[in-house]
């Protein structure tokens, strides 16, 4: 299992706070003693903790009772369900995790993350619903829908299962832009350096067969492209030689590689999907290349249907028989759902 990123991040009351919570929710207990922290900082050490752990999905929240002469108060967690329900849950979560950890256990590092990432595109799907599970493992794993931060928890619950080192990170809302809520994905480690993974983009972008991975090992410069700063410390994302188009010899500097793939593409029946890195990708740019894409394809009897995902400069392309009704679509990556503030409800003192 990945070590405990956030707890890592605490001084040591903080730490102190961490462990007791970790302790007293494993044990399901209605009420224990947390040192006394402002009700705030009690709330954030929650959240971070239950990003360590996401086996720790059945906590909704928080109240404290206070003494005023004591040194600690005491913490009285939400629970999502009873405890027995909970055992349930908790049961068939780790024997769920275990059954797909296990074809993967032999894999390589970069393998390994691949599988986990495909099993979500293929098996999960957005949750428009906004259901409470949606924001932890059981929503993904239990029930094949989620939103961001329910993904971000099972990528890692996944990810520590097979060893490989992985965090949950969290970005704010940005209002001015449009971004309504904050939004959830991971950082993993892969050959000694870090990268960004956003399964629930590529999850977004993919489908009917075809699964994406234009959020796939990116580097800080790409992913800040369109994700807001993250906001609490985490590792710098600094290489981007392990960004998957790239690895896969599809990521294209000039037009004419361009066309030589899209005549590969057209023998082998299936769409292409590539980045471009000849440049900017500006309208003009992209118009170039659209119209490189549809007379390529017309060679052949063939017209192209082009998607592009802007902001990382991948284009997807299938080749019909008649011509589309929109030769050119912008795509835009799902922005996820709303990962919950850290909540908490004081009680009047003892």
């Amino acid at each position: 299992m990945s070590e405990p990123w956030y707890l890592r991040q605490l001084d040591k009351e903080g730490q102190a706070a961490y462990h007791a919570m970790k302790t007293g929710l494993a044990e399901l207990r209605p009420a224990f003693p947390v040192p006394r922290l402002e009700m705030e900082e009690l709330g954030q050490i929650l959240f971070q903790l239950r990003l360590d752990h996401p086996e720790i999905f059945y906590v909704t929240g928080f109240s404290c009772r206070v003494h005023p002469a004591a040194s600690t108060v005491e913490f009285l967690p939400q629970y999502l369900f009873d405890k027995g329900k909970i055992r349930e849950h908790q049961r068939a979560m780790s024997a769920r995790i275990a059954k797909l950890a296990r074809p993967a256990m032999d894999k390589s590092e970069v393998e390994k993350e691949r599988y986990i990432h495909d099993f979500i595109c293929q098996n999960v799907r957005y949750d428009k619903l906004k259901k409470p599970y949606s924001h932890e493992i059981l929503g993904p794993l239990g029930q094949g829908v989620s939103v961001c931060e329910g993904i971000a928890k099972a990528v890692k619950a996944l990810c520590d299962a097979l060893g490989l080192w992985c965090i949950v990170v969290i970005s704010e809302n940005n209002p001015d832009k449009g971004i309504r809520y904050r939004h959830a994905w991971n950082i993993v480690r892969i050959g000694g350096q870090y990268y960004h993974l956003v399964a629930t983009f590529d999850n977004s972008l993919g489908g009917d067969g075809v699964i994406r991975y234009d959020y796939f090992n990116l580097d800080d410069k790409k992913i800040f492209r369109d994700h807001e700063p993250i906001l609490t410390h985490a590792p710098a994302c600094t290489q981007g030689d392990r960004f998957f188009y790239r690895e896969q010899k599809l990521s294209f500097t000039k037009q004419e590689e361009v066309g030589r793939r899209v005549l590969q593409a057209i023998r082998k029946k299936k769409p292409l999907i590539f980045h471009w890195r000849g440049g900017y990708l500006t309208r003009d740019v992209l118009g170039e290349l659209v119209a490189l894409l549809e007379r390529t394809a017309q060679e052949k009897g063939l017209h192209a249907q082009v998607k592009v995902n802007w902001p990382q400069a991948v284009l997807q392309v299938s080749f019909l028989p008649q011509p589309p009704g929109s030769a050119l679509t912008p795509q835009q990556a799902n922005e996820g759902e709303d990962t919950p503030a850290p909540l908490g409800d004081p009680l009047p003192p003892l």
